[in-house]
């Protein structure tokens, strides 16, 4: 893989996303077309841990998707050589298939995101994801998204 440490305000280039919903902080490595690696830090003054669960803080697995389809965001702009979003289109999640979740994420976890372009047809891409905290699999799913105008 190439090592390109993408900064959260380089991240921020490439998505429409900020606080509180922007679920990457940074990305370690990437190979154009093929894979990506980064990660979310997990901190407790997250917003929806007030609600889930104040017992017991968990990180919503459907945020963990998210989290995923981020990642996927940036592998697709990066794949497709565009330096930054194009303030004209979005990339849309539109299916999120086989999804596990294996163990749970909580404050002080470093999530690691994977995701791995599966195929690239008629503008869907497909891509394998994973989310890690300390080597063990929290979340796994086969993510779809496509890129849309949205006007100008």
């Amino acid at each position: 893989m190439t090592d390109i440490n993408m900064d959260i305000n380089a991240i921020m280039q490439y998505l429409p996303h900020r606080y509180p919903f922007l679920l990457i902080d940074r990305v370690v490595e990437y190979v154009p077309g093929e894979s990506l690696l980064g990660y979310k830090n997990v901190t407790y003054n997250e917003p929806f841990f007030q609600g889930h669960f104040p017992q017991r803080p968990i990180m919503p697995g459907v945020l963990i998707i998210e989290a995923m389809a981020q990642a996927t965001g940036l592998l697709a702009f990066r794949t497709v050589g565009q330096d930054g979003r194009n303030e004209n289109t979005l990339y849309f999640l539109v299916g999120v298939d086989k999804a596990r979740f294996k163990r749970a994420v909580e404050p002080g976890d470093q999530l690691m995101l994977e995701v791995k372009v599966k195929t690239s047809k008629r503008g869907i891409w497909v891509f394998e994801a994973t989310a890690r905290v300390d080597g063990q699999l929290a979340a796994s799913a086969e993510i779809m998204c496509t890129e849309r105008e949205v006007g100008a």
